[in-house]
């Protein structure tokens, strides 16, 4: 399919500006552009409930942004984890993204401000996400969710983490006797660090993301090679797939991180995984996070919505503000 006719301009308004690309940018640098470019999303949609928490993590308190529907029953809930290549991102680059799939799903997004690379290199993001995850389980009453259908979920470096937290939940259990995980959400998640796949050659330029930034990213979250086949760092590599919770996942065709995206869900499903899997033609690479901007965004967010409330069930009666 050709490319959408938006993603193509904005790709020729991005060309234009002479931004250097990411490779050239230093981590502080990155982090700037992407809060630059977030204030190009506009105001933030409107939600029931938004407050910040903090949970207690590794290496210091783990702030935490809750969006929420007005509700007074429990809560589904997704703990979720924004992208940006372990490198940049926050809870402001991700909090349009996260109101969109709460006012989408009627769930509350609870958004995970882990620590980042390269001052703190693997596996600080995964560890903090890990404990932000247990933390969230353990205070679900106090949050106004229901333990019983809790996800986790992320975008790019976020989806890996949230691919890495369901695999490790599965092996340790979580905290205080409390159900397993009840989906993940993986949304074009970075699964491997193999640069030349298909998708990675076919998109190594022009699309964004590209395969030199992939590699800078991975230079700063995990310098040591050697390690990169690590389950923890690539979820694809791991062993066992079988008895992890459903998954949405969702790729994008002009997208380097398509193939390994699409491997983790045949993965998943010939490990007996249910899996729904989305594959969004014409599109590139953090489509989702500018859904404002594209005529396909949102109805993309709604079908995503849609599944993933799908696995968590509809017991309750709330919904979206």
């Amino acid at each position: 399919m050709p490319l959408d006719p938006q993603i193509q301009t904005f790709l020729d308004q991005l060309a234009a500006s002479g931004l250097p690309p990411l490779e050239a940018l230093t981590p502080r640098e990155a982090r700037l552009q992407m809060e630059a470019g977030t204030l190009m999303l506009g105001r933030l949609p409107a939600v029931g409930r938004s407050e910040d928490q903090a949970a207690p993590g590794p290496s210091g308190p783990i702030r935490l942004r809750l969006t929420a529907p007005a509700a007074t029953d429990p809560l589904p809930a997704l703990v979720y984890f924004h992208g940006g290549g372990w490198v940049s991102g926050s809870l402001f680059s991700h909090e349009h993204l996260c109101r969109a799939l709460t006012l989408a799903s009627g769930l509350a997004v609870i958004s995970v401000n882990y620590r980042l690379a390269p001052e703190h290199p693997y596996p600080a993001a995964v560890d903090d996400a890990e404990a932000a995850t247990r933390w969230v389980a353990g205070h679900a009453a106090d949050l106004g969710l229901d333990p019983a259908r809790l996800a986790v979920g992320g975008d790019s470096a976020g989806g890996n983490l949230a691919a890495v937290v369901a695999r490790r939940l599965r092996d340790r259990g979580l905290d205080r006797g409390g159900p397993p995980l009840a989906a993940q959400l993986l949304l074009y998640a970075a699964t491997d660090a193999d640069f030349d796949t298909p998708s990675y050659l076919a998109n190594a330029d022009g699309y964004m993301l590209t395969r030199a930034g992939m590699m800078w990213y991975w230079d700063h979250y995990l310098p040591d090679r050697a390690r990169r086949s690590d389950p923890d760092a690539a979820p694809l590599r791991a062993e066992h797939l079988a008895g992890l919770p459903p998954a949405v996942v969702v790729t994008a065709e002009f997208d380097p991180l398509r193939d390994e995206g699409e491997a983790y869900a045949r993965r998943l499903a010939d490990a007996g995984v249910p899996v729904r899997a989305f594959s969004y033609d014409g599109l590139i690479h953090g489509f989702l996070r500018r859904y404002r901007l594209l005529d396909r965004g949102q109805p993309a967010i709604d079908e995503i919505a849609r599944a993933l409330r799908d696995l968590l069930g509809d017991r309750s009666s709330a919904r979206a503000s």
